[in-house]
């Protein structure tokens, strides 16, 4: 009896916030599309020009934590500026946030007006205190791994842990137990802190006495009804999402047997139905989730209502902006289905392996992988004792091999001899010339990965440059390297090297000595592909082992894709690229929504 009366009530307030949200489902949806074009076309093109333009006034081509100890005591003008601007950021995502806050408010007590808004929000902006932005940098740090849940912002999806960086502590158990640990603290504080904003934004509190009270009206059971009703929601709009995207496609199957141009008009008008349907959803449970949340403050909402002639101004403008959406959608649409800004994408096999079909780095290796025939297979090169180049990533041999030592501690002689062990299989250290002279028999590209570290020989690339550059000239390899002094050097040395610069996030527009990038695809978007490819420097995403993800970067159109598994890399092209089936695009675009948001 309990348990059904605690279903009862979940799926009762569920209703009521779904009746508000049909009720002024327009003046919610143009909200959020309002606040999602400003952001898109202006804050985060402004921010990235700005930290872009302060870097280059202090000629730093770049943040990474190769430099930024450097930057911090040699660019004291330049750390500042950028904590400075930072700074912005917070109270920028903060205005995000109280305009959704403030914006659903308006709407579900029918009082909405622009200037109001406007008035309410610089309001809210004059409580916040200098002293509260470490707060509130603490306080959205908390709430990151759950923002898409309640919070849904644009600025803030962007801020993310690169998946290198997550699979890297993964694979330690220290600091897998670490981060495992640090996510259930911070959703435990993330619930209990979750009226913060709410408090901040409706009663002026500061953030300190926000905290303080969101902590305690989240406490008993308030915290369980809160997440109960979220859980629900968030599995009721699943299956909803599924179904539809089930009967569209079952659809679009059959109207592909009409003619082509009948089946390409449906498919485009499909597509446009998929993205409304799947904004309007996703708007749906932003807005009846902090209905949800701050259910607990409705005593201090005060009702007023808006003139006729007032809502019919907010309408006019609310179906502008649906408008704008829906044609850029559509021009997108268009292009997507005929395909004239794919590119099929440059496959590069990570580390010269696939599925797990040899040891990492190897002849064995490249010689199975050169058969699934990719465009390049990628490998990494390491300096030895006697300043030779031995083909391997990892900078000691514990894991592979079992002993403690670098490649700086051994001659390639030495190395040549050490067996490695991976994933059932085995296999000697390669030297360089052996891995180049195997590759020139399969007529396998390559794209090479110098790795540097403290001890490496000061002519070191010289040598590199000296013995092996011609080589890489006349069979159209390549080279990349995570240390940018690799890229300013060879780029001095010799300018005709195509060099690559390895990029593990993505914080500014794309500019230096580079001829491309490598990029960790968590963080890449489709800004910095276009601004990089404007300037003619090709970006490669890296490591993508997902078909929605691969599909997405295609759909980005980047230029190439680094991949452990390249067999499942091949499919998605061919399946991406089939011009047969207007369903089967249909089908990868509805694989890549979730990617895309």
């Amino acid at each position: 009896m309990i348990g059904d009366k605690f279903v009862k009530n979940i799926l009762k307030d569920i209703n009521t916030y779904s009746k508000n949200f049909k009720q002024h489902w327009l003046e919610y949806i143009a909200l959020f599309i309002g606040i999602d074009i400003f952001t898109q076309v202006l804050v985060i093109p402004v921010f990235r020009y700005v930290t872009t333009g302060i870097l280059k006034a202090g000629a730093i081509p770049f943040i990474s934590y190769q430099n930024i100890i450097i930057i911090i005591t040699t660019h004291t003008l330049v750390f500042l500026c950028l904590i400075l601007e930072l700074a912005i950021l917070l109270l920028v995502i903060y205005g995000g946030f109280a305009l959704i806050l403030l914006g659903i408010r308006e709407i579900s007590q029918e009082k909405f007006t622009f200037r109001f808004l406007l008035k309410e929000l610089i309001q809210t902006y004059k409580s916040v205190r200098i002293s509260s932005v470490l707060l509130l940098a603490l306080y959205f740090l908390l709430i990151v791994p759950f923002a898409d849940i309640v919070y849904r912002t644009p600025l803030l999806a962007k801020i993310q842990i690169p998946e290198f960086i997550l699979d890297f502590l993964m694979r330690n158990v220290w600091l897998a137990s670490g981060l495992i640990i640090f996510y259930i603290l911070a959703f435990v504080f993330g619930i209990r802190l979750i009226l913060t904003l709410p408090i901040m934004i409706y009663q002026r509190k500061k953030t300190l006495v926000a905290m303080k009270e969101s902590w305690k009206l989240t406490s008993h059971k308030q915290w369980l009804t809160i997440l109960s009703r979220l859980v629900v929601l968030g599995i009721s709009a699943g299956l909803i999402l599924f179904v539809f995207y089930l009967l569209v496609y079952f659809c679009q199957l059959g109207l592909d047997h009409l003619s082509k141009a009948l089946s390409f008009g449906f498919a485009t008008f499909n597509l446009i139905l998929v993205q409304a349907i799947s904004e309007f959803v996703a708007i749906g449970i932003s807005v009846i989730s902090i209905l949800i949340v701050i259910k607990p403050l409705d005593d201090f909402i005060v009702q007023t209502q808006v003139t006729s002639e007032k809502r019919k101004s907010i309408k006019i403008m609310d179906l502008c902006l649906i408008t704008i959406f829906l044609l850029a959608a559509g021009v997108n649409n268009i292009l997507y289905l005929k395909g004239t800004e794919m590119q099929r994408p440059i496959t590069i096999s990570h580390r010269g392996v696939s599925d797990k079909n040899g040891v990492q780095n190897t002849i064995p290796a490249l010689k199975k992988t050169a058969k699934l025939h990719p465009d390049y297979i990628e490998i990494d090169l390491h300096e030895t004792k006697d300043k030779q180049f031995v083909v391997m990533h990892d900078e000691n041999l514990k894991k592979l091999a079992g002993i403690d030592k670098t490649p700086k501690d051994s001659t390639l002689n030495q190395l040549t001899k050490i067996t490695l062990h991976e994933d059932g299989h085995h296999a000697k250290i390669a030297s360089f010339d052996q891995y180049l002279k195997a590759a020139a028999k399969l007529k396998q590209k390559l794209l090479i990965e110098v790795k540097t570290t403290p001890n490496d020989s000061p002519k070191m690339l010289e040598r590199f440059n000296k013995k092996y550059s011609k080589l890489i000239l006349k069979r159209n390899y390549q080279v990349q390297s995570l240390d940018y002094r690799v890229i300013e050097g060879l780029h001095q040395i010799n300018p005709k090297l195509f060099v690559l610069y390895i990029q593990p996030y993505n914080f500014t527009y794309p500019q230096s000595l580079a001829d491309g990038y490598s990029m960790e695809y968590s963080t890449l978007n489709n800004d910095f592909i276009w601004q990089a490819q404007l300037q003619n420097k090709p970006v490669y995403a890296w490591t993508v082992n997902e078909s929605n993800i691969m599909m997405k970067m295609m759909y980005e159109n980047v230029n190439g894709i680094i991949t452990d598994r390249l067999v499942e890399l091949n499919n998605t092209i061919k399946d991406f690229e089939d011009k047969r089936s207007n369903a089967n695009k249909l089908l990868n675009y509805i694989l890549i929504l979730p990617e895309k948001e």
